[in-house]
């Protein structure tokens, strides 16, 4: 079935959280012969920059609730409607293979598209918890390739661990040694995610400088916080004579993360398959207003595993953020084991397995 007449549409978009695993899996299929399509939206196509140059991409008009008025929001199925005519149209004149969707509102035209003609689809889950988009496509494909396990799935839907694909760099350093918690230079790496940054801003600095001297004297600090928040957390660890390095954005976190003996972090889905395929001892902070709390069912394989201590939003404070920081400082032996668990759920592989999946539905 492969070669180069076998086509694969990929429908993806919005957030680098959907276009990170859709690029992974175009570069897999493209070394493979396949040719490939992406179908996305105007802000989907911002991100897919990173995309290879063999990748024809389309941009569709897709509908979304969150934004705009009442009006805006009656105009919304017929927005989508139309994506969905034009994509037909589109399917009829160069037939896909197979057709993947990976969540959000810009995968719906393609996906209801393959569903009305009845062509070969499925869809990829970041999350532990089915998107909106998804949970309706979820018992409408052949199957539902899951990012974290377990993922809770609707009824009639058959779901597939495959893990989330990660990116290049991210591979590159996969199971790279740990070097225990000891009586030498230590890194902690701090990410905060877009959302809900003040928490790191705010009781992660001070959970920090709170650590018993003989741990805060070798740690430094890789803290990633908003614009605004920059100025005052560097202020904060200069005040406490600790070195820090504060960025509203790191474009090296596989190797910030390869260095770094503990990870404090959101369990954004891309944020835990780095953890995992990496292998290290992590702190995580779900983001609480996430849709369905995802982040903390993104947790849960993690901490199931011995890897990760999982602290809920409403829970956390600086004293108890110190007590478990500590834990992993004095424990090297627990901390070694924390990263050797991480590995054990880690699923470097997945864009392979994605797609051989891929294959497999155009058979």
């Amino acid at each position: 079935m492969s070669g180069h007449s076998s086509l694969v549409v990929i429908a993806a978009g919005g957030t680098g959280g959907h276009m990170f695993p859709a690029q992974s899996l175009a570069e897999v299929l493209l070394a493979q012969g396949w040719r490939v399509k992406l179908t996305t939206d105007p802000r989907g196509a911002r991100y897919a920059g990173g995309f290879p140059e063999a990748v024809e991409i389309e941009v569709l008009t897709s509908g979304t609730f969150a934004r705009g008025g009442i009006l805006a929001k009656l105009g919304v199925p017929f927005k989508i409607a139309g994506g969905v005519l034009g994509a037909m149209v589109k399917f009829r004149k160069d037939r896909p293979n197979v057709v993947i969707g990976f969540g959000g509102y810009p995968a719906i035209p393609s996906v209801a598209a393959a569903t009305l003609m009845k062509l070969p689809r499925m869809i990829h889950e970041q999350n532990g918890v089915l998107g909106r988009v998804n949970t309706v496509f979820a018992p409408k494909v052949a199957q539902v390739a899951c990012g974290v396990w377990p993922t809770d799935l609707p009824d009639g839907s058959r779901g597939v661990h495959v893990g989330n694909p990660v990116r290049g760099a991210v591979l590159e350093r996969a199971g790279a040694s740990y070097i225990p918690p000891g009586d030498y230079p230590m890194e902690i790496l701090v990410l905060g995610g877009s959302q809900g940054a003040r928490i790191t801003s705010d009781v992660v600095p001070e959970a920090i400088t709170n650590l018993p001297e003989h741990i805060r004297k070798h740690l430094r600090v890789s803290q990633q916080a908003r614009p605004e928040d920059v100025e005052r957390v560097e202020q904060h660890y200069m005040q406490h004579g600790m070195s820090a390095d504060i960025r509203p954005f790191f474009d090296d976190v596989p190797n910030r993360m390869a260095e770094a003996q503990l990870v404090i972090a959101r369990s954004g889905a891309s944020t835990v398959a780095d953890i995992s395929v990496i292998g290290r001892p992590s702190i995580l902070i779900p983001f609480a207003a996430a849709t369905g709390d995802h982040q903390t069912a993104n947790a849960r394989g993690l901490v199931n595993a011995g890897a990760a201590i999982m602290i809920p939003e409403s829970q956390l404070t600086a004293a108890s953020l110190t007590e478990q920081i500590a834990l992993v400082f004095d424990n090297a032996d627990g901390a070694s084991s924390m990263s050797q668990a991480a590995l054990s759920v880690g699923k470097p592989e997945a864009a392979y397995e994605l797609a051989e999946l891929v294959t497999q539905l155009a058979q």
